[in-house]
Order: C-alpha cells, then sequence, then structure tokens
C-alpha cells in the first residue's frame, strides 16, 4: 500500500540516537553509527522522531510500504518490557549471554595488561601529556572492554586509551577531546563503541573534536554489539 512513512537521510544523520529513543514503537534503531529504519510496519507515520532529530535528519515520504501493524508493536514493547529496566535506554536491556566454554583441557593464559598510561578517564585526562606525542590515540566508551574479550590485545595494545560513557557522564566531550587532538601529535584516532544509541555521543564528540582543531587525522569507528561481537 502506498503510505506517509518517514525517510532518514544517512549522510546527515550524526548517531546520536535520539530518534531511537524517541520511536516508542521500536521502528528506528542503529546500524554502524547511523539510525535507520529497521520495520516500516513498525513506523505508524505520525514522526514523533522529526523533533528529536538535532540535524533535520529525517522527514516524511509517500510510498509504497508495508501497512502499521498496531499488533505486533503492541507484541514487540510487551516482549521488551519483560526484559528491560526502568529507564528506558535500549542499552539496558536485561538478557543472558552464553558464550562457547573454552576447552577444559586447554591450559589457561594469564591475560597481561596493555595499558600504557594512566588515567584513562577523559574527565581527567590531562591536554597536554609526553605520551599523546606521536600516540595513536584510542576513545572507547567504557562498556566496550567488559563486552568485548580481546580488548586489551585488539584495540588498548599499542595505543592511548580514553574512556567514558557519555550517558553516565552527562557530558559533551568535544571541547576536551579538541584540546587533547588540537594540542598534540595525533597520529591516528580510534573509536570503539556499543551498539546501543546513547554510545553516539562519544563517537559524534570525536568527530566534532576532529573538525573542530582542523587536524586531518585518520579515524576509525569501531562498533560492538552486547553480546560482544563487532559488527
Amino acid at each position: 500500500m502506498k503510505r506517509k512513512i518517514i525517510k532518514i537521510d544517512a549522510e546527515k544523520c550524526n548517531g546520536c540516537g535520539l530518534c531511537a529513543d524517541a520511536c516508542h514503537e521500536g521502528a528506528i534503531g542503529m546500524r554502524e553509527g547511523k539510525a535507520v529504519l529497521l520495520r516500516e510496519d513498525y513506523c505508524d507515520g505520525l514522526g514523533d522522531c522529526l523533533p528529536a532529530c538535532p540535524v533535520g535528519a529525517i522527514s516524511f515520504e509517500e510510498r509504497e510500504a508495508l501497512a502499521y501493524d498496531e499488533e505486533a508493536v503492541r507484541l514487540a514493547q510487551l516482549r521488551k518490557q519483560a526484559f528491560s529496566l526502568p529507564c528506558g535506554c535500549p542499552g539496558t536491556e536485561s538478557r543472558e549471554i552464553r558464550h562457547a566454554q573454552a576447552c577444559e583441557e586447554k591450559e589457561e593464559i594469564p591475560a597481561v595488561s596493555r595499558l600504557s598510561q594512566w588515567p584513562v578517564q577523559i574527565k581527567l585526562a590531562p591536554v597536554n601529556a609526553p605520551y599523546f606525542n606521536g600516540a595513536d590515540l584510542l576513545i572507547a566508551a567504557d562498556c566496550t572492554a567488559y563486552a568485548y574479550g580481546s580488548f586489551h590485545n585488539d584495540f588498548i595494545k599499542g595505543r592511548i586509551t580514553l574512556i567514558g560513557c557519555p550517558k553516565l557522564d552527562d557530558v559533551d566531550y568535544t571541547d576536551k577531546l579538541t584540546e587533547i587532538i588540537g594540542n598534540n601529535d595525533i597520529k591516528s584516532v580510534t573509536v570503539v563503541r556499543m551498539q546501543v544509541p546513547c554510545c553516539g555521543g562519544i563517537e559524534n564528540a570525536v568527530k566534532n573534536a576532529l573538525r573542530n582543531s582542523g587536524r586531518s587525522i585518520p579515524v576509525q569507528v569501531v562498533t560492538v554489539s552486547t553480546d560482544g561481537r563487532i559488527v
């Protein structure tokens, strides 16, 4: 059927995830740091997500689309409520994660820390330090180290590490990161974030800091799922 439905401009989307939070039906989600329409039949076409977008990346279009399925949305919401904590953030969804067990006969090798500096919290880090000069910088959401098993070897090793949580810190890291990147000889930046909407804040802060600093530095964004996979 032809009906009014939302359209998301991927070029404009900054990955903040506010639209996903605003969509009570669950039609919008995050993929590779961008908002996407996950389910046409979950979109009621009323546009609660439009005013939530700070960059105007969402609009209406009229096209062939699946009809809005109110019953499917209701059942999905009931399932979500059964496994969610009161604050309502998708990042707090409660569920058990089962991983394949290592072979019992295989000898366990003690893990070695790859951390090369302290402090690691973005809020506590100095804006100038000798270890920043010539550094490959890792800026990570703090949950990523718990979710991804080989975090030290795959991400911390060989990098200077800064961590934070834009949701819990309730702060925009842009100014602090702009000073760090602008005042030091940073060679590259790797951002590791979780696959939850609130983590868009740390990715967005890094991109804004790079732009504000006027530096042309290679940047890589890696997204980790809540069950520990790179997506």
